[in-house]
């Protein structure tokens, strides 16, 4: 089978796509899947360089979301479910033809999501839901702030807490990435420039801010916030972390939570089950329909990832790997 490999820690130049071995036959309780579509996230272009909190051995092969079909079970599992369609999760090794996994971490795929949506849908939502729901403790009628709304994981964070009941206003660098947070049920759209970003309408008018951005927006993003608002931590696509002004969160009696969707899931299992069941469930209503932004064929993955690190891409990339 084909595999894109990751050999040394040189960016995307380093992407190699490669004839590996097939996956090893499935033992008990185990099925291969035939990838169809890999949906990109932010971390997997921080691995290809080691910038990424979760360092993988080398060499590996990324992607950590997917979507594909059975077509080989193993012992004890029912060979009807040959040619079934389920969500595939992993660290990494999903940008392959076929992988081998144990039947009990795959998922059904919400019928309301085509492959292409189904493969960049969940470490969007479950970050978005991990962050507004559990961590942020939305209410319904709060009012949340989105910076880096047209990406995907600033989309998936505006469809879930629309879905949540909140207000939303999406913050981003263009006219198009407002009109994708528009189509994703923004309630307000600002215009931000990235180097000097100004909040100032939104003074003390936030209960939540959801943050995958960092940079510059930080300082105004506290600012932001009324008393007991919440500020979500989830990434730092703008570049290295900021210092924050503590003093902010005495006055004003914020709270500065980090996110790390997985990790908590890992942390505390029956925490990760209810996420992904919640997840799962509002997309069943056709409420988290993920942005695709770029599909590319599997020989083109790298372009995928240079959208991705130009910071161009309006929603998800996805990669196909298959026809199904």
């Amino acid at each position: 089978m084909r595999a894109w490999l990751v050999e040394r820690l040189a960016g995307i130049d380093a992407l190699r796509l490669a004839e590996l071995p097939d996956p090893a036959a499935p033992g008990a309780g185990e099925v291969t899947m035939a990838v169809s579509a890999v949906g990109l996230n932010y971390p997997d272009l921080l691995m290809l360089s080691g910038g990424y909190q979760y360092k993988p051995p080398l060499p590996f092969t990324p992607g950590m979301e997917g979507v594909g079909r059975i077509v080989a079970v193993g012992e004890g599992v029912s060979g009807e479910l040959l040619g079934h369609r389920l969500l595939i999760g992993g660290r990494t090794g999903l940008l392959a033809e076929q992988v081998t996994l144990p039947l009990a971490t795959l998922r059904e795929v919400p019928e309301a999501l085509s492959d292409a949506e189904a493969a960049g849908f969940t470490t969007g939502a479950l970050t978005a839901w991990m962050a507004l729901a559990e961590r942020g403790r939305l209410a319904a009628g709060e009012h949340v702030l989105v910076l880096g709304a047209g990406g995907g994981m600033g989309l998936a964070a505006v469809a879930m807490a629309k879905a949540l009941g909140a207000e939303v206003t999406a913050a981003a660098s263009s006219l198009a990435k407002l009109e994708a947070a528009r189509a994703a049920g923004a309630d307000r759209l600002l215009l931000l420039d990235r180097d000097a970003p100004d909040l100032s309408t939104l003074k003390g008018a936030v209960d939540v801010l959801f943050d995958p951005v960092g940079g510059p927006a930080v300082g105004p993003g506290l600012k932001t916030l009324r008393r007991g608002g919440r500020y979500l931590v989830i990434g730092f696509v703008a570049g290295a972390p900021e210092r924050v002004a503590t003093n902010l969160a005495l006055l004003k009696e914020i709270e500065i939570l980090g996110v790390r969707a997985g990790e908590a899931g890992r942390q505390d299992p029956a925490l990760g089950a209810r996420a992904m069941h919640e997840i799962d469930r509002i997309a069943g209503g056709g409420h988290l329909n993920p942005a695709i932004g770029l599909e590319v064929p599997f020989e083109q993955a790298p372009e995928a990832f240079r959208a991705m690190q130009d910071g161009t891409l309006l929603g998800k990339a996805v990669i196909r790997v298959s026809a199904g």
